[in-house]
Protein backbone atom coordinates (compact mmCIF):
# COMPACT_ATOMS: atom_id res chain seq x y z
CA UNK A 1 0.00 0.00 0.00
CA UNK A 2 1.04 3.54 -1.04
CA UNK A 3 0.29 7.34 0.05
CA UNK A 4 -2.65 8.71 -1.79
CA UNK A 5 -1.56 11.73 -0.24
CA UNK A 6 1.91 12.06 -2.05
CA UNK A 7 0.06 10.37 -5.12
CA UNK A 8 -2.40 13.52 -5.54
CA UNK A 9 0.73 15.90 -4.68
CA UNK A 10 3.11 14.66 -7.17
CA UNK A 11 -0.07 14.39 -9.65
CA UNK A 12 -1.11 18.29 -9.00
CA UNK A 13 2.44 19.51 -10.17
CA UNK A 14 3.33 16.31 -12.87
CA UNK A 15 -0.07 17.35 -14.09
CA UNK A 16 0.08 21.19 -14.45
CA UNK A 17 2.90 20.35 -16.80
CA UNK A 18 1.64 17.16 -18.50
CA UNK A 19 -1.45 19.04 -19.26
CA UNK A 20 -0.71 22.62 -19.46
CA UNK A 21 1.86 21.98 -22.20
CA UNK A 22 -0.60 19.70 -24.13
CA UNK A 23 -2.88 22.24 -24.06
CA UNK A 24 -0.94 25.26 -25.12
CA UNK A 25 0.98 22.86 -27.99
CA UNK A 26 -2.75 22.04 -29.57
CA UNK A 27 -3.34 26.38 -29.22
CA UNK A 28 -0.59 26.50 -31.29
CA UNK A 29 -1.11 24.65 -33.85
CA UNK A 30 -4.64 26.19 -34.26
CA UNK A 31 -2.95 29.29 -35.10
CA UNK A 32 -0.05 27.70 -37.03
CA UNK A 33 -2.35 26.22 -38.70
CA UNK A 34 -5.38 28.72 -39.24
CA UNK A 35 -6.28 28.92 -42.56
CA UNK A 36 -6.65 24.86 -42.51
CA UNK A 37 -9.32 25.19 -40.04
CA UNK A 38 -11.30 28.21 -41.63
CA UNK A 39 -11.43 25.75 -44.74
CA UNK A 40 -12.60 23.22 -42.35
CA UNK A 41 -15.25 25.28 -40.37
CA UNK A 42 -16.42 27.31 -43.95
CA UNK A 43 -17.25 23.60 -45.67
CA UNK A 44 -18.51 21.62 -42.59
CA UNK A 45 -19.98 24.30 -39.98
CA UNK A 46 -21.67 26.61 -42.15
CA UNK A 47 -24.91 25.86 -40.48
CA UNK A 48 -23.36 26.40 -37.48
CA UNK A 49 -21.45 29.64 -38.28
CA UNK A 50 -24.36 31.45 -40.00
CA UNK A 51 -26.05 31.94 -37.05
CA UNK A 52 -23.61 34.38 -36.27
CA UNK A 53 -24.78 37.76 -37.27
CA UNK A 54 -22.27 39.07 -40.72
CA UNK A 55 -21.47 41.29 -43.02
CA UNK A 56 -23.73 40.06 -46.36
CA UNK A 57 -21.23 40.94 -48.87
CA UNK A 58 -18.89 38.35 -47.56
CA UNK A 59 -18.87 35.37 -49.50
CA UNK A 60 -17.57 31.36 -48.49
CA UNK A 61 -18.72 27.90 -49.36
CA UNK A 62 -22.30 26.91 -48.62
CA UNK A 63 -22.87 30.88 -48.08
CA UNK A 64 -21.51 31.08 -45.12
CA UNK A 65 -19.45 34.76 -44.73
CA UNK A 66 -15.49 35.09 -43.53
CA UNK A 67 -16.58 37.14 -40.61
CA UNK A 68 -18.78 33.88 -39.38
CA UNK A 69 -15.78 32.00 -39.95
CA UNK A 70 -13.41 33.74 -37.83
CA UNK A 71 -16.10 33.45 -34.93
CA UNK A 72 -16.42 30.25 -35.13
CA UNK A 73 -12.72 30.05 -35.02
CA UNK A 74 -12.56 32.18 -32.24
CA UNK A 75 -15.24 30.45 -30.34
CA UNK A 76 -12.72 27.12 -31.04
CA UNK A 77 -9.75 28.52 -29.53
CA UNK A 78 -11.24 30.23 -26.73
CA UNK A 79 -13.49 27.30 -25.49
CA UNK A 80 -12.29 23.75 -26.49
CA UNK A 81 -8.67 23.77 -25.16
CA UNK A 82 -9.61 25.37 -21.52
CA UNK A 83 -12.19 22.72 -21.62
CA UNK A 84 -10.16 19.81 -22.63
CA UNK A 85 -8.08 21.15 -19.76
CA UNK A 86 -9.88 21.51 -17.46
CA UNK A 87 -11.37 17.61 -17.77
CA UNK A 88 -8.11 16.28 -18.77
CA UNK A 89 -6.42 17.82 -15.34
CA UNK A 90 -8.59 15.79 -13.00
CA UNK A 91 -8.28 12.69 -14.97
CA UNK A 92 -4.89 12.60 -14.64
CA UNK A 93 -5.49 13.73 -10.65
CA UNK A 94 -7.30 10.78 -10.70
CA UNK A 95 -4.75 8.46 -11.76
CA UNK A 96 -1.90 9.75 -9.44
CA UNK A 97 -4.22 9.57 -6.40
CA UNK A 98 -4.60 5.89 -7.62
CA UNK A 99 -1.01 5.36 -8.77
CA UNK A 100 0.08 6.49 -4.56
CA UNK A 101 -2.62 4.28 -2.80
CA UNK A 102 -1.63 1.11 -5.35
CA UNK A 103 2.04 1.78 -6.19
CA UNK A 104 3.17 -1.50 -3.88
CA UNK A 105 0.35 -3.54 -5.85
CA UNK A 106 1.90 -2.07 -9.33
CA UNK A 107 4.39 -4.25 -11.48
CA UNK A 108 7.85 -3.74 -11.79
CA UNK A 109 8.75 -3.73 -8.09
CA UNK A 110 11.23 -1.38 -7.67
CA UNK A 111 11.45 0.11 -10.75
CA UNK A 112 9.45 3.55 -9.76
CA UNK A 113 9.61 5.12 -13.11
CA UNK A 114 8.08 2.25 -15.16
CA UNK A 115 5.22 2.07 -12.54
CA UNK A 116 5.14 6.10 -13.25
CA UNK A 117 5.28 5.69 -17.17
CA UNK A 118 2.69 2.60 -17.30
CA UNK A 119 -0.06 4.79 -15.00
CA UNK A 120 0.74 8.24 -17.53
CA UNK A 121 0.07 6.18 -20.70
CA UNK A 122 -3.22 4.69 -19.20
CA UNK A 123 -4.34 8.52 -18.53
CA UNK A 124 -3.38 8.56 -22.20
CA UNK A 125 -4.98 6.13 -23.55
CA UNK A 126 -8.39 7.69 -21.58
CA UNK A 127 -7.60 10.84 -23.10
CA UNK A 128 -8.09 8.92 -26.57
CA UNK A 129 -10.70 7.02 -26.13
CA UNK A 130 -12.80 9.69 -24.80
CA UNK A 131 -11.79 12.20 -27.75
CA UNK A 132 -10.17 14.77 -25.34
CA UNK A 133 -6.54 15.04 -26.28
CA UNK A 134 -7.20 18.14 -28.25
CA UNK A 135 -8.70 19.64 -30.98
CA UNK A 136 -7.34 20.07 -35.08
CA UNK A 137 -8.92 20.48 -38.54
CA UNK A 138 -6.01 19.39 -40.63
CA UNK A 139 -4.23 15.83 -40.88
CA UNK A 140 -0.71 17.15 -40.19
CA UNK A 141 -1.68 18.98 -37.43
CA UNK A 142 -3.79 15.84 -35.91
CA UNK A 143 -0.32 13.72 -36.08
CA UNK A 144 1.93 16.32 -34.31
CA UNK A 145 -0.62 17.09 -31.73
CA UNK A 146 -0.37 13.37 -30.76
CA UNK A 147 3.96 12.63 -31.48
CA UNK A 148 3.95 15.54 -28.87
CA UNK A 149 1.11 14.07 -26.49
CA UNK A 150 2.85 11.22 -26.56
CA UNK A 151 6.21 12.53 -25.30
CA UNK A 152 4.15 14.75 -23.14
CA UNK A 153 2.77 11.65 -21.45
CA UNK A 154 6.65 10.18 -20.78
CA UNK A 155 7.35 13.31 -19.41
CA UNK A 156 4.47 12.97 -17.26
CA UNK A 157 5.29 9.49 -16.01
CA UNK A 158 8.63 10.89 -15.13
CA UNK A 159 7.66 13.46 -13.18
CA UNK A 160 4.83 11.63 -11.48
CA UNK A 161 7.34 8.76 -10.54
CA UNK A 162 9.71 11.17 -9.44
CA UNK A 163 7.81 13.31 -7.48
CA UNK A 164 6.33 10.59 -5.37
CA UNK A 165 9.75 9.21 -4.35
CA UNK A 166 10.09 12.93 -3.31
CA UNK A 167 7.09 12.97 -1.10
CA UNK A 168 7.13 9.55 0.45
CA UNK A 169 9.96 7.67 2.51
CA UNK A 170 10.35 3.55 2.37
CA UNK A 171 10.41 2.00 5.05
CA UNK A 172 10.72 -1.89 5.88
CA UNK A 173 8.40 -3.04 8.27
CA UNK A 174 10.68 -6.39 9.41
CA UNK A 175 7.66 -8.89 12.11
CA UNK A 176 9.63 -11.89 11.72
CA UNK A 177 7.91 -15.23 11.91
CA UNK A 178 6.30 -14.43 15.69
CA UNK A 179 4.52 -11.52 15.43
CA UNK A 180 2.29 -9.17 13.16
CA UNK A 181 2.62 -5.67 12.73
CA UNK A 182 -0.44 -3.58 11.63
CA UNK A 183 0.05 -0.04 10.55
CA UNK A 184 -3.51 1.72 10.93
CA UNK A 185 -5.03 -1.23 11.33
CA UNK A 186 -3.75 -3.08 8.50
CA UNK A 187 -1.21 -5.97 7.95
CA UNK A 188 2.15 -5.03 6.62
CA UNK A 189 3.87 -7.51 8.28
CA UNK A 190 7.57 -8.43 6.89
CA UNK A 191 6.87 -5.86 3.67
CA UNK A 192 8.89 -2.73 2.29
CA UNK A 193 6.52 -0.24 1.82
CA UNK A 194 6.03 3.64 1.24
CA UNK A 195 4.28 6.50 3.52
CA UNK A 196 3.85 9.99 3.02
CA UNK A 197 6.60 11.99 4.37
CA UNK A 198 6.36 13.62 8.22
CA UNK A 199 3.38 11.37 8.63
CA UNK A 200 2.06 9.29 11.63
CA UNK A 201 0.72 6.09 11.84
CA UNK A 202 -0.73 4.22 14.35
CA UNK A 203 1.05 0.68 14.72
CA UNK A 204 0.16 -2.30 16.82
CA UNK A 205 1.92 -6.07 17.38
CA UNK A 206 0.46 -8.85 18.13
CA UNK A 207 2.71 -11.77 19.35
CA UNK A 208 2.26 -15.37 17.33
CA UNK A 209 1.81 -18.55 19.42
CA UNK A 210 3.76 -18.45 23.12
CA UNK A 211 5.64 -15.13 21.84
CA UNK A 212 5.20 -12.16 24.29
CA UNK A 213 6.19 -8.56 22.73
CA UNK A 214 8.92 -7.18 23.95
CA UNK A 215 9.83 -3.96 22.00
CA UNK A 216 10.06 -1.96 19.16
CA UNK A 217 13.37 -1.13 17.32
CA UNK A 218 13.84 1.64 14.64
CA UNK A 219 16.17 2.84 12.49
CA UNK A 220 17.12 5.32 9.81
CA UNK A 221 14.23 8.50 9.63
CA UNK A 222 11.68 5.94 11.52
CA UNK A 223 10.60 6.75 15.41
CA UNK A 224 8.05 5.16 17.77
CA UNK A 225 6.51 7.19 20.41
CA UNK A 226 7.00 4.62 23.38
CA UNK A 227 9.29 1.40 22.12
CA UNK A 228 8.17 -0.49 25.12
CA UNK A 229 4.56 -0.42 24.42
CA UNK A 230 3.13 -2.57 21.88
CA UNK A 231 0.10 -0.20 20.27
CA UNK A 232 1.88 3.45 19.90
CA UNK A 233 2.86 5.63 17.16
CA UNK A 234 5.31 5.54 14.27
CA UNK A 235 6.60 9.16 12.43
CA UNK A 236 8.27 8.94 9.53
CA UNK A 237 10.45 11.56 8.46
CA UNK A 238 13.01 9.00 6.06
CA UNK A 239 13.69 6.11 5.04
CA UNK A 240 14.14 3.24 7.36
CA UNK A 241 13.23 0.10 9.44
CA UNK A 242 11.03 -0.61 12.30
CA UNK A 243 10.93 -4.16 14.04
CA UNK A 244 9.58 -5.76 16.73
CA UNK A 245 11.03 -8.02 19.08
CA UNK A 246 9.26 -10.69 21.00
CA UNK A 247 10.36 -12.95 23.82
CA UNK A 248 9.66 -16.90 23.25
Amino acid sequence: MGSALAGMKAGVVAGVVFVGSLTLFNFLLLIVFKSQALSFISHYYSTVCSTVEVNSTSTLPNSTSSAAVNDCFQDVISVFPGFFAFVNFFISLFFATAFGLLYESLPTKGLPLVKGLSVSFAVLLVYVYLGIVGITFYKLAAELLYVFAVLDTVLYGYLLSRLYRRYTRTVEIAAGDSANIFVDGKNYSNRTTTFAAKSVHEVKAEALGTATFREWTVTGGVSVEDNKSFETTMEVNGDGKIQVAVKK
